[in-house]
């Protein structure tokens, strides 16, 4: 039936219709996922499930992009027609013509949520070698204890137990792989993959694995030479997968320990964002930080409010709910959660900061790419792995800074080995590829587990560390064939930092890093293609030559680069000193479940709020009074 076209006065009310409802179904959504992923009291996956297919329901609404379609014809005013665009491709992302489609989405978000619970409440630990005893520890957990353990029965006791996540979610997982292949089809995509990289980068399977092969080629012959040192240098047994991390980094992780206390981690990232000139624009922030059973297995930031601006000119910050997994009495935890504070702040920060008309150019689902939205969390965390950086921010509890010997002992122990980190990453993309291509009467729970081994023997030269089958996002429908965000992302990093260095010389505590990204990677949300993004930052096009190029560098060369820097930052000192309040233009509350730990707003500041909840962390995991 043909639509009548849309007069000029209709277009504000057609889109602050679209918007409000937008912002309903996504707030019942994610307030129900933080719900369940937290395991509050009265979480519910049922409503989950219920909030999930409302939320899908209303951006496959065909009468949507018919409403949008007849606004297009009505001579709207140049920012009408970009909230257009923007709502256009949304909806076109997500409308299929076969009313099979909605009956298999439901139906996946009723499996998916399912599986979630069956994995979020399985036995997962490890069996202590001394004792012969379970001992109960979350995937984050065993893997850091794999990570730091100078005992090998307990680093092979570790790597045991990621293992058993495959055998426990591989059954229910093919049933989804499945019923995503179908839908995928029915969508008219060749499968499930490439259906996922249509709808969230714009192209297709084929030509993300273009852009992924020449990375792919150019880091096998490094990868083999790095696992052959490694080899000559600690032994055949150092490539075991429950010994390699720990050879690379183990003891110097112990060493590196003290200056990362867990409780300072979140002072120590928002001075370093405020030093950058980052600002949060009014937003709340809700931090959940320690590990617990029944809590989701991976930390991520979501929006329940994504940020926009109304037609009259009206802001609305964002709202964010921001969860890691430390234990923080477990060596290594301390490092992992500032790393992880700085990630996932990253994607706050770009979220906080999208400045469009509609709040659908905010959102952080497809059709906003992936690699736009990890390139942004990336580059901020890998200011952790600067010596700049840690000369500033990497202090004990007594406020010594980490020496220089260490710093320099840590880059020794792993710029050898750094390709391994990139054959990690590109092994989860090239295992999804391989799943869904699987004739579906061979997506069976015994091949899907040899797939997984083969793929990492394939692409990292042996068995991992980390087991693809304990990889949580292949089985989450929010991050299933999502993977390759981080590759391209990774990319643009090592694109986007070499940019910085050679416009201002440094990137740690430099003001016009924070502003540049602001203005030019997060101020348009999903309005401008990524790819197109990075080269208006950086100059040039995408490719992985400047990570290429880190790899390859010579090690004695990067040794004397970041000694220089080091000794400038420690002299200079970070632009905040410890517990002196930063401006991030931001409420964080901290809590623990359902028990709120500290509040910005209420206790009269972040550094306050932050004080309560170095005192909580210290009652709680260390027994001080």
């Amino acid at each position: 039936m043909a639509v009548a076209a849309a007069a000029p006065a209709d277009v504000s009310q057609l889109v602050n219709d679209i918007n409000s409802r937008y912002e309903q179904v996504h707030r019942a959504y994610e307030d129900n996922f933080w719900a369940t992923k937290m395991a509050l009291q009265g979480n519910n996956p049922a409503e989950l499930a219920r909030t999930k297919d409302e939320y899908d329901a209303f951006l496959a609404d065909p009468s949507n992009l018919e409403r949008v379609a007849a606004a297009e014809g009505g001579a709207p005013s140049e920012e009408q027609a970009k909230v257009l665009r923007v709502l256009r491709r949304t909806f076109a992302t997500y409308i299929a013509e076969d009313e099979r489609v909605s009956a298999i989405k439901a139906k996946l978000n009723a499996l998916e949520a399912q599986l979630a619970t069956s994995r979020n409440g399985m036995r997962l630990g490890y069996t202590d070698p001394d004792s012969g005893e379970f001992v109960a520890a979350s995937s984050v957990l065993l893997r850091n204890l794999a990570r730091t353990s100078p005992d090998e029965r307990l680093r092979k006791a570790c790597y045991e137990g990621l293992r058993t996540i495959g055998a426990h979610v591989v059954k229910p997982f093919c049933e989804i792989v499945k019923l995503r292949n179908r839908l995928a089809k029915l969508c008219g995509a060749e499968d499930f993959y490439d259906y996922t990289v249509k709808q969230a980068e714009g192209f297709s399977k084929r030509e993300l694995f273009k852009m992924l092969a020449p990375l792919e080629e150019r880091t096998r012959p490094l990868t083999a030479a790095a696992r052959a040192a490694l080899a000559a240098s600690k032994g055949a047994d150092a490539l075991e997968p429950w010994n390699l991390s720990y050879a690379l980094s183990g003891d110097v992780e112990r060493e590196l320990d003290p200056y990362f206390p867990f409780e300072g981690a979140v002072d120590a990232w928002a001075r370093c964002f405020a030093a950058l000139d980052i600002k949060y624009r009014g937003a709340t922030m809700r931090l959940d930080l320690c590990d617990r059973p029944g809590k989701y297995s991976n930390g991520f930031c979501h929006w329940p409010q994504v940020a926009w601006r109304r037609p009259d000119g009206a802001w609305v910050p964002s709202a964010a709910n921001f969860t890691s997994l430390a234990t923080p009495s477990a060596v290594g935890s301390g490092k992992t959660a500032l790393v992880t504070l700085l990630h996932e702040g990253g994607h706050a920060a770009h979220f906080a900061n999208i400045d469009q008309a509609t709040p659908l150019a905010s959102q952080e689902r497809a059709p906003t790419s992936v690699a736009y939205a990890e390139n942004q969390s990336m580059f901020l965390d890998s200011l952790a792995g600067d010596a700049a950086w840690l000369a500033r921010y990497a202090l004990s509890r007594e406020g010594a800074r980490v020496p220089w010997a260490l710093v320099e002992k840590s880059l020794r122990a792993t710029h050898p080995y750094a390709v391994f980190a990139v054959r990690g990453m590109l092994s989860v993309p090239f295992f999804e590829k391989a799943l869904y291509e699987l004739p579906e009467e061979r997506v069976t729970p015994e091949e899907v587990l040899v797939l997984a081994e083969r793929t990492e023997v394939d692409v990292e030269g042996g068995p991992s560390p980390r087991p693809l089958m304990s990889v949580p996002h292949p089985l989450s429908g929010e991050s299933c064939c999502y993977y390759h965000g981080y590759v391209l992302a990774e990319m643009s990093v090592q694109q986007t930092r070499a940019h910085f260095l050679r416009k201002y010389g440094a990137l740690v505590d430099r003001p016009e890093v924070g502003r540049d990204l602001a203005e030019v990677y997060w101020r348009p949300g999903n309005t401008e293609p990524f790819l197109g993004l990075v080269e208006k930052l950086t100059g040039t096009p995408l490719s992985a030559d400047a990570w290429v190029a880190q790899l390859q560098r010579p090690l004695e060369e990067r040794v004397l680069e970041e000694r220089s820097a080091y000794d400038e930052a420690a002299a200079a000192g970070p632009t905040l000193a410890p517990g002196q309040e930063p401006d991030l233009g931001m409420r964080v509350i901290l809590c623990h479940g359902d028990e709120t730990i500290g509040d910005s707003e209420a206790d009269g500041g972040l550094a306050p709020a932050l004080a309560k909840f170095k005192a909580w962390v210290r009652r709680t995991y260390f027994g001080e009074a």
